[in-house]
């Protein structure tokens, strides 16, 4: 059966229906694909080094010829493991480009009996989609407050009430503090979270705000697309604002539980701006297992952080709103309330 080629736009309805794979070097792939996607590479790390050097220096012919006496004693075991991981027969395989490494793969498929969609372009035209999209204009609208408010709890209840939400710290596996990698799975690349963040941004209507959280430009080793991060500074921003002890009570509900020599790593990275006297404190009272001693002592350095951040956002873009004793649930009707300030009431999907 011969191989289909496709486009992007056919791609996004056939991935729903078929298994995809990946034939890029394993090094390639964990630098970022498509999510959802399988490795089975052609040619491995080391294999892809050998025959770019040898197409650099001896061009394409030469090339070819050694890619094809490194991999064909392979091919028999290509074979093996589709059929053992896709029984079904029906797979989409893309490689960087769409050329040789997905067309020997599709061959090799093919004279198994499988039933092959080829992306036209390969994962180039998937990720040029993906950067475009996050760098097109949004509208955004962001919700902020102080360490401890309870922002991602806020946005989930929006999701749930019908709103569209970006949870960009779960995106990036990241709380965007120095303890925001704890207990959380290790950050994708840069490339791949542009990616797992456009496939977010694909499933919104743009003329339909959307809820974010307020972030810095960098989170964790991450960096947010300058045009993303500028038009969340451009827009309407929620301050929200609770009690100390509120807070104090969430974070300790989210890191009371995490390994305590993680929690004094994270201290100890702020040592500088906490000052040797509070480092100190905030360390004993996690070994004492006093949680809302280090979180209070803590707070004082983020408090004063969140100011600075705050400034950035323009006074008359800014409502400050107090949920103090209000869950995240009741807060969700205040919420949108407060958003048709800015956009009116057609932009409630829900009134």
């Amino acid at each position: 059966m011969a191989e289909q080629m496709i486009s992007l736009d056919e791609f996004w309805t056939l991935r729903e229906q078929f298994p995809i794979i990946d034939a890029r070097s394993e090094g390639e792939f964990a630098q970022s694909h498509i999510p959802n996607t399988f490795n089975l590479p052609i040619l491995n790390n080391e294999e892809r080094v050998i025959v770019g050097t040898l197409y650099k220096e001896m061009g394409s012919e030469k090339a070819t010829l050694k890619g094809f006496e490194l991999v064909g004693p392979r091919f028999h075991l290509i074979q093996k493991e589709a059929l053992k991981k896709f029984p079904e027969k029906k797979i989409i395989v893309y490689c960087w480009r769409g050329g040789m490494r997905s067309q020997i793969l599709s061959w090799l498929l093919e004279m198994v009996g499988f039933q092959v969609f080829r992306l036209k372009g390969g994962y180039k035209t998937y990720r040029t989609y993906t950067f475009e999209l996050i760098r097109k204009d949004w509208n955004l609208i962001v919700i902020g407050g102080k360490t401890g408010i309870g922002k991602t709890r806020i946005l989930k209840e929006l999701k749930a009430y019908g709103e569209q939400i970006i949870d960009i710290e779960g995106l990036a596996n990241h709380k965007g503090s120095s303890f925001g990698s704890i207990g959380q799975p290790p950050q994708p690349s840069v490339e791949q979270f542009e990616n797992l963040f456009a496939e977010e941004l694909r499933l919104l209507n743009p003329t339909i705000p959307t809820w974010v959280e307020n972030e810095s430009r960098k989170i964790g080793r991450l960096i947010l697309a300058d045009r993303f991060y500028d038009q969340m500074i451009q827009s309407p921003l929620i301050d929200i604002q609770k009690s100390v002890a509120e807070r104090i009570e969430l974070i300790a509900e989210e890191y009371a539980d995490l390994p305590a020599d993680e929690l004094i790593a994270a201290v100890k990275r702020l040592s500088k701006r906490l000052g040797g006297l509070r480092t100190t404190q905030a360390i004993e009272a996690i070994e004492a297992g006093n949680h809302p001693e280090w979180i209070a002592n803590l707070l004082i350095y983020y408090d004063k952080t969140y100011e600075f951040d705050l400034d950035k956002h323009e006074d008359d873009k800014r409502i400050h709103l107090d949920l103090t004793g209000i869950n995240p649930s009741q807060a969700v009707p205040i919420l949108l309330k407060t958003k048709t300030k800015f956009y009116g009431k057609h932009a409630n999907k829900i009134d």
